[in-house]
């Protein structure tokens, strides 16, 4: 089994969670977002990790691995969710709230936009109703963890890098308090060692 990944990205960061969450053994290819292996290439043409191959399998959909992974096993029950909110959750952090991410985080890219109402936008769209939920419970889904909690951290994250010091400034206790019990866990910092890249 083999994982196509990237360091910082945060869909690979999901997938490596769930993976060593689900205690899945695989072989890490570190890749170079400028010199993409061929190998990979030739298995998923779009060319974005993380991709996971199987055999004859290949999941070049974060999300999917993360199902994959804890289909195979789930000690900690990370699978027991309404699905429907899940789904909800998920495409509004991949969908809507990416796009401001990078809008944040590239302001070079988008100089016709205003990077506070860009910020306003955000806590709008996903850091306040992630605040409501978690002010009612410790999860997004509740009192326990689910795989919902780690495809969205790794988003999070990233988000609260731009600026960390406007981040702190933030009216959204509940959520840092979230983000850093993440950031120290173990399953976290055990899937963000720095791996040689990989050459074909």
């Amino acid at each position: 089994m083999i994982l196509y990944s990237y360091r910082r990205c945060p869909y690979a960061m999901r997938a490596r969670m769930a993976l060593k969450y689900a205690n899945i053994e695989f072989e890490h290819r570190e890749i170079e977002l400028r010199n993409k292996p061929q190998s990979m290439l030739l298995v998923s043409p779009k060319g974005t990790v993380p991709v996971l191959c199987m055999g004859d399998e290949v999941l070049d959909q974060s999300v999917d691995i993360m199902r994959w992974a804890i289909d195979q096993s789930d000690p900690a029950g990370w699978g027991n969710v309404d699905d429907a909110i899940a789904q909800a959750w998920i495409e509004k952090n991949d969908g809507p709230f990416k796009a401001l991410l990078d809008q944040y985080k590239y302001p070079n890219r988008f100089p016709e936009l205003n990077q506070e109402a860009v910020l306003e936008q955000a806590l709008q769209i996903m850091l306040l109703p992630m605040e409501q939920s978690l002010q009612a419970t410790q999860y997004l889904l509740g009192d326990q963890m689910t795989w919902v909690d780690i495809a969205i951290f790794p988003f999070v994250r990233q988000f609260s890098m731009v600026d960390v010091n406007r981040f702190e400034q933030l009216p959204i206790p509940s959520t840092k308090r979230w983000l850093a019990q993440h950031l120290e866990s173990e399953l976290f910092n055990s899937v963000m060692h720095k791996h040689p890249v990989w050459r074909d």
